[in-house]
């Protein structure tokens, strides 16, 4: 394990935003803030910052009509799209407690809705990735497209972002199943997705927002398919898992707050990310219900 070549992302902005207070309910989730008490927003990428995150989320998973609705979309959605890039932006430049300033990874959402490849459609996905590049790209240093279920789509955001500056990581959300052979929640195989996504603009593979203990065995299998590419030096290999009990099919993923475990603390998730950094990893981090006191966490397996 390499650990000087370890990079922490951020955790759960959307939980975090909860936590401390912010404006918060669903459909809106993380949106809600921004639109009401952006300063919480920047409060929420210091508190990541400072407990050792070397990338920060644009807060734009929300700001799509799954979330806002169509009206404030058209209306909203590109002006929201750019202050939140800009939030993070400037969040960055102002942290001092680091050599350099940490990366902003432009989120790119699953657009047509969370853990649902069957609401999936290429020709409303469209207009809706250009508007969220767009409005993000004078500001990200990286994209991260993030809780991508589908070969499909994680093909054409592929295709928009490689007409850009910026690489792409590319964060897929698998099977909560602890029994079955990692997929994602399309059902496509992990080894399928790896193999038909990384390389070229895309230079790493995560996986995101699914339960915690299936992440090592999709860590496991997406490392073979990077070997057996040729890629293994040239993608990463990362893991941010969330903090919820499992989500099935058909999940509603903005129509309610889902509770959050009380059985993972910061240290045994720390435990966790080391198992993922032997099996492969190098981009270590958290997704919903993660929070700066499980980053600080992880900031300690640098100095391992």
């Amino acid at each position: 394990m390499k650990t000087q070549e370890i990079i922490i992302l951020d955790g759960g902005m959307g939980r975090e935003l909860e936590r401390i207070g912010a404006p918060f309910q669903q459909p809106e989730w993380s949106a809600q803030a921004l639109m009401e008490t952006p300063h919480l927003v920047s409060q929420v990428h210091n508190s990541f910052m400072q407990a050792g995150a070397e990338v920060i989320t644009t807060n734009t998973y929300a700001l799509v009509p799954f979330h806002i609705g169509q009206q404030r979309f058209e209306q909203q959605g590109a002006s929201l799209i750019r202050q939140a890039a800009q939030l993070a932006k400037q969040a960055a430049a102002t942290h001092n407690e680091a050599s350099t300033s940490p990366l902003v990874a432009g989120c790119i959402p699953p657009v047509l809705g969370s853990y649902r490849p069957d609401l999936f459609n290429i020709e409303q996905a469209a207009p809706l990735l250009e508007v969220l590049i767009t409005q993000q790209q004078e500001y990200v240093d990286i994209w991260i497209a993030e809780t991508i279920s589908s070969i499909a789509e994680a093909e054409i955001i592929k295709q928009r972002t490689s007409n850009t500056s910026q690489k792409t990581w590319m964060a897929f959300t698998i099977n909560d199943d602890l029994t079955a052979t990692p997929k994602l929640r399309s059902g496509e195989l992990v080894s399928d997705a790896v193999t038909r996504i990384a390389g070229e603009n895309v230079t790493a593979i995560l996986f995101n927002c699914s339960r915690i203990e299936v992440m090592e065995s999709a860590l496991t299998i997406a490392k073979q398919a990077l070997v057996s590419k040729g890629l293994e030096q040239q993608v990463r290999l990362g893991v941010y898992a969330n903090n919820f009990p499992p989500i099935g099919d058909r999940h509603a993923a903005n129509n309610q707050v889902n509770s959050i475990r009380n059985d993972i603390p910061a240290t045994q998730y720390r435990e966790f990310a080391e198992k993922w950094l032997h099996a492969g990893a190098s981009i270590i981090g958290g997704c919903c219900g993660i929070s700066p006191e499980h980053i600080r966490e992880l900031a300690k397996l640098k100095s391992k």
